[in-house]
């Protein structure tokens, strides 16, 4: 259940407005559920609450029953509790006209409330509903794209029964067998309709939106309202909901968003973080940690991540700055000293098992006699099952989420016998599309270095829909670097050149790994700020997953043939060794030399016979295919890779992380379960990675060493702007607005400025004070309402704020979701004590300035006054007058009241 509490406001029935700017500041959970049906613990002690939770239903708690609730003594609990029960309002029914409801049935997943204008924020995946918080009213549905369409907004998820539905293939007539080639085209055919009816899945279901759903939510000091999607958008709205900008600097999910001043951060799954100003300009990017930025906090003088794998970390809410660069080289020069070089074997093997099973023995021959020193071993597997059936099958799971089958299971298994899985080795991810699989294991003393394992795949069959060609892919952290293995199978025969280097192509471009599910990592490292334009990035959409990863590598049955050679020639080269004369007939090495495949990628030297096609179960380079066909042995099965050097020749450092060398390529030529030979390639990787012990001295030594320039930045970075209110007293009597202003002196900086209520008394019939404790978020009695309570003012400007008093005012009670209210008349003096809190535009230290507000009751007459309109005109402006601002001059309350907001109540918590 997501909740929020808001202030009331001006006197209507049902009268009231929100408390806190968005749901990752004062969203707030009471004792309730969940989107997912899980209990959650906290409590909202005052104010209005607005909860949010499954299926799509709202409801509110009124302040005085909460009130009321709070008052009873211990022994009273219960009753306090089932009070509060009770006295809901069902939101959902307000939005309810016959049987016709304008909320979308959809789990909320956010809440926020903007104070300044009065209205709720309730936030599904893909919709926004905009109520207004005074009579709640439903205002406006809408979604992503800003577009009043409900029904497209919310598909519904399709069910399993129609994917089986749409698949089957209708029973024809029993014919003749008419040869391999009607059989062939027929299976076809049938993977055509499949991948067809998959796609119409698809587009009927939610995968088309899935990209972008809504992960966060947040309120600036403008006003403007911004969301973060799945697909590393960020879209900004006015208070009215309309779609004011759509900005993306990263490809990777957005997690969450936190502002502060004229600033916003936002947190990525891929570990990034980002500030941008409330224009949206970005400012900075790095990288913050190696797993996602699930939430973000302010506290003093930094902002803190918090990553899923439960790291936390603070950087300073002025970078970028003059400090930053000072940081930057005085590190940069003493990278030496907190640089370590860790180096790790990695067995790669790759093996078409043409839907064969293999013995052990075989896997013994293929992996376990090359495991010595070795701490990772990743193998790729092509053929583990094919058919029409399978195929389509395997496509349908894939469009809901599903993947693996039984013999990939078996061979996941059998594998991590032969590596003694759980003595020896721990596997660290598996991932399987149709007839495509990889598997990774990491040695037990390596797997503290290794997490973050991710997932992808991608199918280029028939309609790039289904597996029987594609690719399947793995990104693993290994000290705190980004390693990507891609096990692939590219399309077949000896003309088929260009496809083969379409398939490429097209994994390389489009492999999108999985949103990371948590790490094993310990050690991760902290990268310096990367400079950016104040007028934004381009979106790094377009640049492809794999081409950011620190070392690629690409295995599998690429299916690159020989040219230009008989079968007979091939035979006697190979069997005279003749490799580096068949070398140079490889389609492969040819079209890598043209540039028009595996760009940048490297191949140990093949010093071992072509891998296909051989006879099942027949050993030795006689096995090679005699049948009919006779197919021209070639080197299909192969293993490349990528580093992070720029050039053949660079040392290990870290602005080049991982530099490898192959210290064996070699086939298996002794196992004979398939038409393929497996073949493997071990890696000897160096990986450069920070001390952060060592750093962190090092950090401390600049510090020391920069001391006075570094306290000067500091102090400047902390100034608040000078600001002035022009005045300390306000007298309300009637319902007119009195403007308080509040004016930024300062000719550099902008001033964010939030007001709240200190508390408040009411006098009594017998001339004393009580004194009443704050009430809602911002603290604003029934009686006053303030706008707007937050903002930002510009350099040099003043900003009006309109503090306004209602005689009527509504009280109400509610009982079982049903509003019962009534009108009730201010008939004492009040007063209220404001503060009106200003911080700089980075920091939390702020001034406060206290007004006092005193509504002063009108003595009842007993007989009404009767004059003439023009008359009650001049007396009303005089009253107005009078009770406008009580001092002409302005004067600077407050300066020597400058604290930390840590330290008072705010709105960003």
């Amino acid at each position: 259940m997501r909740l929020c509490s808001r202030r009331p406001s001006r006197g209507r029935p049902s009268a009231a407005c929100p408390c806190s700017p968005s749901s990752s500041r004062r969203t707030v959970n009471m004792h309730g559920f969940d989107a997912f049906g899980t209990l959650l613990a906290g409590a909202v002690l005052a104010g209005e609450i607005w909860s949010g939770s499954e299926g799509g239903i709202m409801k509110a708690w009124p302040w005085d029953a909460i009130a009321k609730s709070l008052s009873l003594t211990l022994e009273g609990k219960d009753m306090a509790s089932l009070l509060v029960e009770k006295a809901y309002i069902d939101l959902r029914n307000n939005a309810t006209v016959g049987n016709m409801c304008s909320l979308p049935a959809a789990d909320v997943k956010h809440m926020l409330a903007d104070h300044c204008r009065a209205k709720i924020w309730s936030i599904t995946s893909m919709t926004f509903a905009l109520w207004d918080a005074r009579t709640r009213e439903l205002l406006k549905v809408f979604g992503i794209d800003g577009q009043v369409d409900l029904a497209r907004l919310e598909a519904p998820v399709m069910p399993e029964q129609f994917i089986e539905e749409e698949i089957k293939v209708k029973p024809t007539k029993k014919e003749k067998p008419q040869g391999s080639f009607t059989f062939f085209q027929k299976s076809r055919n049938a993977l055509m309709g499949a991948a067809d009816a998959v796609r119409r899945v698809a587009t009927k279901g939610t995968f088309v939106e899935d990209n972008r759903r809504i992960e966060a939510v947040a309120q600036a000091m403008d006003g403007t309202i911004w969301s973060g999607c799945t697909n590393g958008s960020i879209i900004v709205w006015d208070g009215n909901g309309n779609k004011l900008q759509d900005i993306h600097y990263h490809s990777s999910s957005v997690q969450c968003i936190r502002t502060l001043g004229e600033r916003v951060w936002v947190g990525y799954a891929s570990g990034t973080i980002q500030v941008m100003d409330v224009e949206g300009n970005l400012l900075a990017g790095w990288t913050g940690h190696s797993c996602p930025v699930i939430n973000m906090a302010i506290g003093g003088s930094y902002i803190f991540t918090l990553a899923h794998h439960g790291g936390i970390r603070g950087w300073p809410l002025t970078s970028p700055s003059p400090l930053d660069d000072i940081l930057r080289t005085e590190l940069a020069n003493r990278e030496l000293s907190y640089t370590m070089i860790e180096n790790i074997k990695i067995l790669v093997g790759t093996w078409n098992v043409a839907q064969e099973k293999a013995s052990f023995e075989s896997l013994r021959s293929w992996l376990g006699s090359a495991l010595s020193d070795v701490g990772l071993v990743v193998v790729g597997l092509q053929e583990v099952e094919m058919g029409a059936g399978v195929l389509a099958m395997a496509a349908a799971k894939e469009s809901v989420g599903l993947e693996g089958s039984a013999n990939g299971q078996w061979w996941i298994d059998n594998i991590g016998k032969t590596l003694d899985e759980g003595i020896s080795f721990h596997r660290v991810g598996s991932r399987q599309l149709a007839g495509l699989l990889i598997a990774a294991w990491a040695r037990n003393d390596l797997k503290p270095h290794v997490g973050d394992v991710d997932a992808a795949a991608v199918p280029c069959g028939f309609g790039r829909a289904i597996g029987n060609k594609g690719g399947v892919g793995l990104r693993i952290r290994v000290y705190d670097r980004r390693i990507c293995f891609v096990s692939n199978h590219f399309a077949a025969h000896q003309e088929n050149v260009s496809r083969r280097n379409a398939d490429f192509d097209h994994v390389y471009r489009t492999m999108s790994f999985n949103k990371p599910h948590g790490s094993t990592a310990s050690a991760t490292s902290v990268q310096l700020h990367k400079a950016a334009s104040a007028n934004g990035n381009q979106a790094d959409e377009d640049i492809p997953e794999l081409a950011e990863a620190d070392m690629v590598v690409f295995l599998g049955d690429f299916n690159y043939r020989l040219d230009g050679i008989t079968y007979d020639e091939a035979r006697d080269m190979v069997s005279q060794r003749s490799f580096d004369w068949l070398r140079e007939r490889d389609q492969l090495r040819a079209e890598m030399k043209a540039g028009n495949v595996f760009q940048g990628m490297r191949e140990g030297p093949i010093r071992f016979p072509p891998t296909y096609k051989f006879q099942r179960n027949q050993p030795g380079l006689s096995g090679y295919d005699s049948g009919e066909k006779k197919r021209i042995p070639a080197w299909c099965d192969r293993i490349l890779y990528r580093d992070s050097r720029p050039v053949s020749i660079a040392e290990c450092s870290l602005d080049c992380p991982v530099v490898a060398a192959v210290t064996a390529y070699e086939a298996c030529m002794d196992v004979t379960d398939s038409d393929h030979k497996p073949v493997r390639c071990t890696f000897s990787v160096d990986i450069a990675r920070v001390d952060e012990l060592v750093r962190r001295q090092e950090f401390g030594k600049i510090i020391e060493s920069n001391d006075e320039k570094v306290c000067s930045l500091l102090r400047k970075s902390h100034i608040v702007p000078d600001t002035i209110v022009s005045t300390n007293n306000i007298i309300l009597e009637n319902q007119e607005d009195v403007i308080l202003r509040i004016s930024n002196n300062c000719e550099t900086s902008k001033a964010a400025f939030e007001i709240l209520c200190e508390g408040q008394s009411i006098t009594k019939h017998d001339g004393t004070k009580s004194e009443l404790p704050p009430r809602a978020s911002f603290g604003f009695p029934l009686w006053l309402e303030v706008q707007p309570s937050v903002g930002l003012i510009e350099p040099g400007e003043t900003m009006e704020v309109a503090v306004h008093h209602e005689d009527f005012f509504t009280k109400e009670k509610c009982f079982d979701g049903v509003q019962q209210n009534w009108w009730c008349e201010a008939t004492r003096d009040m007063g209220a004590v404001l503060l009106v809190n200003v911080t700089g535009s980075a920091s939390t230290e702020t001034i406060t300035h206290r007004i006092n507000v005193r509504h002063c009751c009108p003595v009842p007459s007993a007989t009404p006054p009767v004059t003439n309109a023009p008359s009650d005109a001049v007396s009303g402006s005089k009253n107005n007058q009078s009770n406008h601002l009580q001092r002409s001059d302005f004067a600077n309350f407050g300066s020597s009241e400058v604290h930390d907001l840590c330290d008072v109540p705010k709105r960003n918590m």
